[in-house]
């Protein structure tokens, strides 16, 4: 447990050398990056992956306002010099890479290089998001069903253990319309978990075991991970002295092809222009085939040569 910017985080920790910080996403925990941990230890780097704020064995604030991306990139910032270093490669998936690009975006001096998996680098948008998505999408769009105070939060917690395991398969590649870009939307009246298949056997990547450890990390509930949502038009808003700016510092980008989220409104784009837009981006986007949205847990072999060459260049 490490007291980071006003909360306590619990991490999970190996290895010794040169800091590498694993932020994982939503719905998940340190654990997404199980099969991290042992062989970035073994090409020499100290792994560190937190519990981000409102997840697992860490602080849950009860302010919504206190899950803003700087409140987020704080606590990075906080954590590499809590751990007693001045800087850290940041790696993020999810809603774990968010926070790694704006950790290299706003403070570019602490970060030796950022990797994001799923999530490409941000680039300020022209209208508030949740407003664009149900302009776009009459409100049926998942951020804004999120955004409803208390619903997701209800729907999610009567079983936690099944809930975890159809978002899991849901956005995998494993699920029968993956790769479909077929966009997560509610209908009028419905949850969401009510179009999520649910399987009868785990996909190969996940064992009953990971599923169990998933679930105890929500124990305190869904609001504090759901509450990162309903900042989405308040970072917008706190983003705005960055507008245009681009990420500096040394980057790679992963994804897999039948991730759901770079099949977003406009993400194809931005994914096919990054390296145009991106002066430090080490590589071009590495696309990971038959891989869905769980990117480090689906793909681990992959994954891990991919952080490893880019880590260890960066380290000389």
């Amino acid at each position: 447990m490490v007291d980071v910017n006003g909360v306590r985080l619990h991490i999970a920790e190996e290895g010794e050398g040169p800091l590498v910080v694993l932020l994982h996403g939503f719905p998940e925990s340190w654990h997404s990056w199980r099969h991290q941990f042992g062989p970035l230890a073994e090409a020499g780097f100290r792994v560190v992956a937190p519990d981000q704020r409102g997840y697992g064995r860490s602080e849950h604030p009860d302010d919504v306002a206190a899950y803003s991306i700087l409140h987020l990139v704080g606590d990075v910032v906080g954590l590499i010099q809590a751990l007693g270093e001045e800087k850290a490669y940041v790696v993020g998936h999810d809603w774990g890479a968010p926070v790694a690009w704006h950790t290299a975006l706003l403070r570019p001096d602490v970060v030796l290089g950022v990797a994001g998996l799923s999530v490409p680098p941000p680039f300020r948008g022209t209208e508030p998001p949740l407003a664009a998505m149900d302009a776009m999408f009459g409100g049926r769009f998942y951020w804004n069903y999120f955004n409803r105070p208390g619903v997701a939060d209800a729907e999610f917690a009567k079983d936690t253990r099944t809930t975890l395991r159809k978002f899991l398969y849901s956005a995998s590649g494993d699920a029968p319309d993956a790769g479909q870009g077929k966009q997560p939307l509610i209908e009028p009246g419905q949850g969401w978990l009510v179009s999520m298949p649910d399987p009868e056997v785990l996909p190969k990547w996940l064992t009953e075991d990971d599923l169990d450890a998933l679930t105890d990390s929500f124990a305190q509930g869904f609001t504090g991970a759901l509450n990162w949502y309903r900042n989405l038009d308040r970072n917008w808003e706190l983003t705005a002295p960055w507008h245009g700016a681009v990420v500096s510092p040394p980057a790679l980008y992963v994804y897999g092809d039948l991730d759901p989220v770079p099949a977003f409104p406009g993400t194809p784009e931005l994914i096919a222009a990054l390296p145009g837009l991106m002066p430090n981006l080490r590589r071009a986007p590495l696309r990971l085939e038959g891989c869905g949205h769980w990117t480090q847990q689906e793909r681990p072999d992959e994954v891990n040569a991919a952080l490893i060459d880019f880590l260890t260049e960066l380290r000389g």
